[in-house]
């Protein structure tokens, strides 16, 4: 079994892999720290009932390996890492255990910082935080940024932008084309942007309710998941589930551009980038465009100010165009130069160290 993960961890060049078990609590959770070399690791807590632990080790290296690249492109001082609490958040969160995991973070003295993610609240922040000050991502009131959602929308309408000019050469956008998939918060809030902006905007939400609202509020046009997929947009953004582009939605992509906030939008990174290449659609790399959420939280370490914060997320625009011309000069997908620059920059900062 050790050789398993010991095999799995030096592949991905984790640093550390921390299993947290507190019986009394029923905690059991695991802390990822990927990589420290530009500053401690940051990175959500994610509390989802995994079938086995196999999933959950899977998951955590995944998302902390990815929290190094996005810290690094969005030019912090931070590392990668990432949380995973094995439990269904609908029945099994307790302030006890919420504390329980606030000591196992409060034990890596700094190399982890935590914030919320998939099945956690800014309120349960809260809790960790009377155990431990290494946490991010709480209110506004406690001295927090409160809800990274908005400037993560921003981001993404930012980075949309960016996108635009270098691909179609457009910096207006009235009355462009554009798809979301997925009204949650950040879907929400970019569509509030495209809205003010003049954008069309076609949508769809599995949520009725949250379609609703969008419809009601900024006249989305509604339509299926397979209408909107195939639809001739200008834009496609995906703000819900990851591996939404694949082969078999690629075929029936009419857009010229995808530009979203939900992360692992490609099924499969490297064939699918490639595809898409192919296909001469401009795919917006998710951790660099969604970055916003990041760069809000990690705001709070030197005090937040939300000017400051903002300033930053605007900055993805250039971080943007780099990476596009990046990819022309060298011929390769938009996603391996991302990749490349972000990798470039942790090495540049190891000789540097060294």
């Amino acid at each position: 079994m050790n050789k398993g993960i010991f095999e799995r961890i030096s592949k991905t060049n984790h640093e550390q892999i921390v299993y947290c078990n507190d019986k009394s609590s029923g905690l059991k959770a695991i802390i990822a720290i990927h990589n420290t070399v530009l500053g401690p690791s940051l990175g959500g807590c994610r509390m989802y009932p995994y079938k086995n632990e196999h999933d959950a080790l899977v998951d955590v290296l995944r998302l902390s390996r990815g929290m190094t690249y996005k810290a690094s492109i969005a030019n912090l001082n931070l590392g990668g890492g990432k949380a995973v609490i094995i439990a269904d958040p609908a029945s099994d969160k307790s302030e006890v255990l919420l504390r329980s995991f606030g000591k196992f973070v409060e034990s890596l003295n700094g190399a982890y910082i935590t914030a919320e993610d998939v099945g956690m609240s800014v309120h349960d922040m809260e809790f960790i935080r009377m155990e431990t000050n290494h946490v991010t991502g709480i209110q506004r009131a406690m001295g927090g940024s409160g809800d990274p959602s908005i400037l993560t929308g921003y981001g993404v309408f930012v980075g949309m932008q960016a996108a635009l000019k270098k691909r179609l050469g457009i910096t207006s956008m009235r009355d462009l084309k554009v798809g979301i998939q997925g009204f949650g918060n950040v879907g929400h809030n970019l569509c509030k942007h495209l809205h003010e902006a003049g954008a069309i905007i076609y949508g769809y939400d599995i949520d009725q309710e949250k379609l609703d609202a969008v419809v009601n509020t900024f006249g989305v046009i509604p339509l299926s998941n397979e209408e909107l997929i195939s639809a001739d947009l200008d834009v496609f953004s995906p703000c819900a589930l990851g591996a939404v582009i694949n082969p078999d939605s690629i075929k029936k992509l009419k857009c010229s551009i995808i530009a979203g906030a939900a992360n692992n939008q490609l099924e499969k990174e490297s064939r699918d980038s490639k595809l898409l290449l192919s296909k001469k659609i401009m795919y917006v790399p998710d951790y660099v465009i969604n970055a916003g959420g990041l760069i809000n939280v990690a705001n709070e370490l030197q005090g937040y100010n939300k000017e400051k914060a903002r300033y930053q997320v605007e900055g993805i625009y250039y971080i943007l165009m780099r990476i596009f011309d990046y990819a022309a000069t060298n011929n390769i997908s938009t996603l391996e130069a991302a990749n490349l620059l972000a990798e470039r920059r942790v090495n540049e900062f190891i000789k540097w160290h060294h």
